[in-house]
């Protein structure tokens, strides 16, 4: 008796298709392996922007000062120039409302030393004229009068010659006359008379060595008060010059403190224009750090930050040293950004859904702290535009693509342990014109 059970246990009489089932599958794992696989590398970052201008900004406190109104509060959007916040002094050097004008009052007054002290320096050099013109008149007076003390003197010369040459005769008719009158041929009055000539011929010359005598001392005392008066001029003429240096010196003087008050000024008139806290651009007013009215504020203090609104996004994202010379410039980056929802294949990045293409353009040299290289990432123009909801500090996966190698190439490296093939970025005749 056949019994049925047996048929459905065992199958000797049915053909099996296992092996036709192994042999497909085994064609499939064999076509599989020679599929193409794009070689990456995972990477993290987040949004940031190329321009330091359109990154956040802090709000500094320009100048110490309380806080006498506020014009905006947390997530206002304000325009560049916009007020936000007005200050009030709390230095005592700057209390005084009239400050300015006080300062300005100091400038002047020093304006009017100074041209008090040039209008002496012009009295001086009038004088230092004047001195000069003494001087010389002075001198020339007194040359004059040595010039007529020589005249007097060549003409009282003259006269001892003349004297002399009398003396000399009257010598020579004494001393005949005395011979004759010693030999009985005059008588005693004519000898008398001859003696009494000789006597005058001799005083006579007396006199006029004597006069000449007296001309030549007056020569002297001329020049010694020629000299005198030179020198006194010149004593004159330096206390006058030293009055005049030091009326130079206080004006100099005059003239640094003038420039030191108008500086003053010119603080005092910027700092009147700090009282006020602008926007430093269009963007949203966040983290504000100082509630209400009264609040003290240091120097540079940060109140608050301000988000710029137009901004050109780029993606800072982070190489682990090892794989650091995969990464060129130039380089194709796939951003997953967070927020938005991606379907990924990382060995066909083209088949992947939700993520956005992007281009390395710099890579810095410097590691940072956290242990890795930070590269930079722009948006591919050539490519679907990143979404405009993404801000500044979202995160961001970064897949940067390698080569394109076949799957059992992939296995048999991580197999094996070995780094991905070095990439070599090739830059088309369209790239190259534009650098």
């Amino acid at each position: 008796m056949k019994l049925k059970s047996v048929d459905h246990i065992y199958h000797n009489n049915i053909d099996s298709r296992v092996k036709r089932w192994f042999f497909i599958i085994l064609c499939l794992c064999l076509l599989v392996l020679i599929l193409p696989w794009t070689q990456n590398i995972k990477v993290r970052g987040n949004v940031s922007t190329l321009y330091q201008d359109q990154r956040p900004q802090q709000l500094n406190s320009p100048i110490p000062g309380r806080i006498l109104k506020w014009y905006v509060k947390n997530g206002d959007h304000v325009k560049k120039g916009d007020t936000l916040l007005q200050l009030a002094e709390v230095k005592e050097d700057y209390l005084d409302p009239m400050l300015v004008e006080r300062t300005q009052q100091q400038v002047k007054a020093k304006m009017g030393v100074r041209d008090y002290y040039q209008a002496k320096v012009g009295t001086t050099n009038s004088q230092l004229t004047a001195l000069n013109a003494g001087r010389e008149l002075k001198v020339s007076q007194l040359k004059v009068k040595i010039g007529q003390l020589n005249n007097k003197l060549a003409g009282e010369e003259a006269e001892l010659v003349a004297a002399n040459n009398e003396l000399k005769l009257s010598e020579d008719q004494y001393n005949r006359q005395k011979k004759m009158y010693d030999d009985g041929f005059v008588s005693l009055t004519q000898f008398q008379q001859r003696n009494v000539s000789f006597q005058n011929a001799l005083a006579k010359k007396t006199a006029i060595e004597n006069k000449l005598a007296q001309t030549r001392q007056e020569i002297v005392s001329i020049n010694i008060e020629q000299n005198a008066a030179i020198q006194d001029y010149r004593e004159k003429v330096s206390k006058t010059e030293g009055e005049r240096f030091q009326s130079m010196g206080q004006i100099e003087g005059s003239t640094g403190d003038i420039a030191k008050l108008e500086n003053q000024v010119a603080n005092y008139k910027a700092r009147r224009g700090l009282y006020f806290v602008f926007a430093s651009q269009d963007g949203q007013v966040v983290s504000l750090n100082k509630a209400g009215i009264g609040e003290i504020l240091k120097d540079t203090e940060s109140i608050g930050t301000i988000v710029p609104n137009k901004v050109d996004y780029a993606v800072e994202i982070y190489v682990k040293p090892v794989d650091l010379p995969l990464l060129k410039n130039g380089q194709t980056v796939m951003c997953i950004f967070d927020g938005f929802p991606a379907i990924v294949f990382s060995g066909w990045p083209n088949s992947s859904y939700g993520t956005f293409t992007g281009k390395v353009i710099a890579i810095e040299n410097n590691i940072s702290p956290n242990g890795l290289f930070k590269a930079l990432v722009i948006e591919d123009p050539t490519e679907k535009p990143w979404p405009p909801q993404i801000k500044m500090g979202a995160g961001v996966q970064g897949i940067a693509i390698l080569n394109d190698v076949p799957i059992w190439y992939e296995l048999w490296r991580n197999i094996n342990g070995f780094p991905p093939d070095y990439y070599t970025v090739k830059t088309t005749s369209s790239d190259e014109k534009a650098k």
